[in-house]
């Protein structure tokens, strides 16, 4: 069962849900990085649920407790281990013989001859541990003078502004409680979640990621390409539908000469003109911010009565959802989005750095 990432860090993930602990393992990140554990936690929190009116009422602390890998708060060379406690489950919210629309219920039935509560390893709850990771690599890659940033680009049909392709504003997301460039983009958003949520029902969205700061040529070609490493990892992140680069599918409405980015010289220095292409030609990074967008699926775990089949019994049923759900996935995801790509960046520059020795 392929529960890991990586070509240079290797990231594994464990746990389930609604068991006792979750958790990841880290191996080959740089001995003698300092980690800013209060940085970390508050990257978790954002992530974590029940912080938020927008967000699942379940509380966790979320808070990670290093096994491995820290001594005195500094990498030291060896395998980086955590683990997030849960301790708020109710399992007995879920059916376990009636598999819930839009959920990996079904399929994990057939493959794995059961179905676990809440989800178990195909849970949201998953991305926790990942974050812990993502985490770290962030503030790694900070130091290196990369930076990672993402915002809700849309929700339930209303949407934000568009990073500018050329310079994108990260440092108006920070501090943000709500995920946004233009607070009354964030505010309409909020109250499209709300409606749902008062039907019973749930609203997606899109997540725009970017990457600043990166070297000219990280990433090869084939499938070792920038693309496809991010796009792995980021469609580990449960609910996410779609990821496109730059233009993305737009590019496809468009002209050769729209579509391409010229090159000019400024102070000596090539550069482009535009960035259409997201800040990767193939697979290697341009040295323009890398920017895409992940598609987010509405929230599958929703109080309105929906039509389904107990397994036991074989018969049609009318299942009602019980649980603690978010009636929007994306404003905890864009955490979790920003945790993907900075492994992705920090897997990539660590393996050619590496191989250049």
């Amino acid at each position: 069962m392929a529960n890991s990432y990586g070509t240079h860090l290797r990231l594994k993930i464990y746990g389930e849900s609604h068991a006792p602990a979750i958790g990841m393992t880290l191996e080959n990140f740089p001995a003698g990085f300092a980690v800013d554990m209060d940085a970390l936690a508050a990257f978790l929190a954002r992530r974590a649920p029940g912080n938020a009116p927008w967000a699942t009422p379940r509380k966790e602390a979320d808070a990670p407790r290093f096994l491995s890998g820290l001594t005195g708060g500094v990498t030291d060379g060896g395998c980086l281990r955590a683990e997030i406690y849960n301790t708020n489950v109710r399992p007995g919210d879920y059916e376990t013989s009636i598999p819930r629309p839009g959920h990996a219920d079904y399929p994990a039935y057939v493959k794995y001859g059961h179905i676990a509560s809440g989800g178990g390893r195909f849970s949201g709850r998953m991305t926790a541990p990942l974050c812990i990771a993502g985490g770290i690599c962030l503030q790694y890659l900070r130091s290196r003078g990369i930076a990672v940033g993402a915002h809700a680009l849309a929700i339930g049909g209303v949407c934000d502004e568009v990073f500018d392709p050329m310079a994108p504003r990260l440092s108006a997301l920070e501090g943000k409680a709500f995920p946004v460039l233009d607070d009354a983009a964030g505010e309409k958003m909020q109250q499209a979640i709300a409606a749902a949520r008062a039907e019973g029902d749930s609203v997606g969205g899109i997540i725009e990621c970017a990457v600043t700061g990166l070297p000219v040529g990280l990433g090869e070609h084939m499938f070792d390409g920038m693309e496809n490493r991010i796009a792995a990892i980021v469609f580990a992140i449960p609910a996410v539908k779609g990821v496109d680069f730059g233009a993305g599918f737009s590019s496809a409405y468009l002209r050769g000469s729209e579509n391409n980015d010229p090159y000019a010289f400024d102070g000596g220095a090539v550069r482009l003109l535009r960035n259409r292409s997201g800040g990767v030609l193939g697979g290697m990074t341009t040295g323009m911010p890398l920017i895409f967008q992940a598609a987010v699926k509405p929230t599958p775990s929703i109080a309105k009565a929906q039509q389904s089949v107990d397994l036991k019994t074989g018969q049609s049923v009318e299942l009602k959802i019980r649980g603690r759900h978010d009636p929007c996935i994306v404003p905890r995801a864009v955490p979790v989005v920003e945790a993907a790509a900075a492994l992705a960046v920090c897997d990539a520059l660590l393996q050619e750095e590496e191989e250049k020795e």
